[in-house]
């Protein structure tokens, strides 16, 4: 019998470091995990700003930008089944999107940012399709679906096999099929878990497959990360993860770095020009490494005047 039902705030907080999508972690045990804490109805007026108050304390970071994003209440999420059936409380976590322009300055310890490859290595196709998909991911997935016609079909539009095109939205379901197929390393713990055994050593392929997170929390990050990417294309949010000035060659890393995917440089700039977003201030970055470039800022004013689009997304073919 279930006694009670605790809501919790999950955070995936993301900045750009170094030309890297990077996301904010804690370390409450040997695993990683997002930020984390509870909502208190009885002193917490809203989730949000219980969540913005949690986090500057856990992790010294005052958060900007902030959108919900699902809400995670799977029965054992947050422990065995079998506990959550005798009584212990169920867990239903609440998860936000955060932005920000930086990922510099203190943070509290054992608070770190880690990069988004870290934990999904599959996604980054920025150097060409990651050969972990095919001499990995494809073998195990198939040797899983079998004859399971239902299955070599969803491998195949997942991860791209057979020629299928990739979808760099689809973060949560290529993770969802991992965690089915039994090769993502929560899986073997959360199975262990809910018998009550001590978790086996990952196998060979789920060692490759990304370092795993406490709970759900890989899961919830994926979330993120599908949101974020699909956002880039209908909403201006890339601007949230700028400064206020950077250069067009900046602005296209950071699109790159979320997506996973290599852009054309004057399709891309062309596209930023259409959308009317950006504003030249007739200064160069000197600092560039190279050839100096203009300095933009984004025009936040416009968002008043009408509507703003995102920003698609052209390949380089």
């Amino acid at each position: 019998m279930i006694l009670s039902v605790v809501i919790g705030l999950s955070a995936v907080i993301v900045a750009i470091r170094d030309g890297e999508a990077v996301v904010l972690t804690v370390r409450p045990d040997q695993a990683a995990g997002l930020p984390f804490g509870p909502f208190a109805p009885e002193k917490d007026r809203t989730f949000e700003l219980a969540l913005r108050d949690f986090v500057s304390s856990q992790t010294g970071f005052e958060l900007g930008y902030v959108e919900q994003l699902y809400t995670f209440g799977d029965l054992g999420r947050d422990a065995p089944r079998a506990e959550v059936g005798a009584g212990r409380a169920r867990v239903v976590s609440v998860g936000y999107l955060a932005l920000t322009p930086s990922a510099s300055g203190s943070l509290a310890a054992d608070t770190v940012w880690a990069s988004w490859s870290r934990y999904f290595p599959w996604e980054d196709w920025r150097k060409g399709r990651p050969e972990l998909i095919d001499e990995g991911i494809a073998p195990a997935l198939m040797a899983w679906a079998g004859k399971d016609a239902g299955r070599v079909a969803r491998a195949r539009l997942a991860f791209a096999l057979d020629g299928a095109p990739w979808n760099e939205e689809r973060v949560l379901e290529r993770y969802e099929l991992l965690y089915e197929a039994g090769l993502a390393p929560e899986a073997a713990r959360d199975a262990a878990r809910a018998d009550g055994r001590d978790p086996p050593e990952p196998a060979a392929i789920s060692a490759a497959l990304g370092e795993p997170m406490i709970s759900d929390h890989r899961r919830i990050l994926a979330t993120g990360l599908g949101r974020l990417r699909g956002k880039l294309k209908y909403r201006p949010v890339v601007f949230e993860l700028m400064p206020a000035e950077f250069t067009l060659s900046a602005l296209q890393r950071t699109v790159e770095a979320i997506a996973g995917i290599p852009l054309h440089k004057q399709n891309f700039r062309r596209v930023v020009e259409r959308t009317e977003l950006v504003e030249g201030l007739g200064r160069m970055d000197a600092d560039t490494g190279g050839r100096p470039a203009e300095l933009f800022r984004y025009r936040r004013e416009a968002l008043q005047a009408r509507p703003a689009p995102g920003l698609s997304l052209p390949g380089r073919g």
